[in-house]
């Protein structure tokens, strides 16, 4: 398969309600979107980085720039012939982080791929389930607000809530939400705002814990894996990692000094799917329980973090939602909540395109790469697994 082009396109959706963290509030979200095209066909991919580098240091306008001047380039420019898209991949390594960037390159050239030899990115990792339990993610707030707003989430089906919580802010709406819904499965997410040694942050901790959790999500900085060891042997509560974990040698680091109980896969966050199936494999190796996460993605990132959460394993409750949560409309047809699960999707491909309709009223700018040197890397079907 060829690669003739490559298009960028910056898209800006309103989300249906403002979540906030600890990090600040979303209310808009900016996405980059990758269209491959190849003599076989298109393909589409996602890139999750958010409005500005609060999560991880990447961020949307970066991110644009990264793919544009650097990681397109490379690729269009290669002058080789590529086995597969884990070998297209490749071409990038010279670049270094910026996994965001490149998780959304994969997943237009698996997209592509896929779509070609009619295999769906869930059959492709060796997913398990054709649905997953949804979850919901309800920003910080007053108790009342967050009340409301995980009632809804349990009256349409729901029952895997995760809460966000900031250092200084309190947590009794977490304490109001589990005394008012003792049987649904409460996590928190701190987004790294506690500190080890605050006294203050510790008694916050150590309340949360004795509040039957299942987990409480990145609570200190991402570089303190000290500190979280020091959590994860001292709580009952499992001490899951996310920010703290974008390579393999970030894995490798928690696993060594036993940072965690558990891992929030996010394919973009750690450079792709077939990243987060890597990691996933290496979490059951080393026996810490994995999570898929989400980003507030649209989607066709809902549909990656889909197909990861079907995996053998990823286990622990998660917080992928349905699409009217957080876009409506959806940029493509809309992942649906059915009796408290969302269906894998099982189409060619990642499983989902974009909708031409909402791609024109949301699309801010376009920018077409193609090659420097009159010819394109090229990009070879290929039959063994991705």
């Amino acid at each position: 398969m060829e690669l003739l082009a490559v298009e960028l396109l910056r898209v800006e959706l309103d989300l249906v309600r403002t979540i906030a963290t600890s990090r600040g509030e979303h209310s808009r979200r900016p996405l980059v979107l990758v269209r491959v095209e190849t003599d076989l066909g298109e393909g589409w991919g996602e890139c999750e980085a958010l409005a500005v580098p609060g999560y991880v240091a990447e961020h949307a306008d970066g991110a644009e720039r990264v793919l544009a001047d650097h990681l397109v380039p490379r690729l269009l420019d290669a002058g080789r012939v590529f086995a597969d898209a884990r070998d297209a991949l490749g071409e990038l390594d010279a670049v270094r982080g910026h996994q965001m960037a490149k998780a959304s390159l994969e997943m237009a050239l698996l997209d592509a791929e896929l779509r070609a030899e009619g295999v769906s990115l869930a059959r492709r990792i060796g997913a398990v389930r054709t649905w997953v339990p949804a979850g919901a993610t309800v920003g910080d707030g007053t108790p009342d607000e967050v009340l409301a707003e995980v009632a809804r989430a349990v009256e349409s089906g729901i029952e895997r809530i995760k809460c966000k919580v900031a250092a200084g802010s309190g947590i009794g709406h977490v304490v109001a939400v589990r005394a008012a819904f003792p049987d649904v499965a409460l996590a928190v997410d701190a987004n790294g705002s506690f500190r080890a040694g605050c006294r203050a942050d510790e008694d916050a901790l150590r309340e949360l814990d004795g509040l039957g959790l299942v987990a409480i999500e990145q609570p200190l900085a991402p570089d303190d894996l000290v500190g979280h060891a020091g959590l994860a042997a001292e709580l009952d509560t499992p001490v899951v990692l996310d920010e703290s974990v974008a390579s393999e040698g970030d894995l490798e680091s928690a696993i060594a000094l036993r940072a965690c109980d558990g891992v929030s896969l996010k394919a973009a966050r750690l450079g792709g799917v077939l990243a987060a199936v890597a990691a996933r494999d290496r979490c059951e190796e080393a026996g810490i329980a994995t999570l898929a996460g989400g980003m507030l993605e649209a989607g066709l990132g809902r549909a990656a973090s889909l197909a990861v959460a079907a995996l053998r394993g990823v286990d622990m409750p998660g917080d992928l939602g349905p699409s009217e949560r957080y876009f409506v409309p959806d940029l493509t047809p809309a992942h649906v909540l059915r009796d408290g699960r969302i269906a894998v999707p099982d189409a060619p491909g990642v499983g989902v395109a974009p909708l031409a309709e909402v791609l024109a009223a949301t699309t801010v700018r376009r920018t077409t790469i193609r090659p420097t040197t009159g010819r394109g890397g090229r990009f070879l079907r290929s039959g063994a697994p991705a």
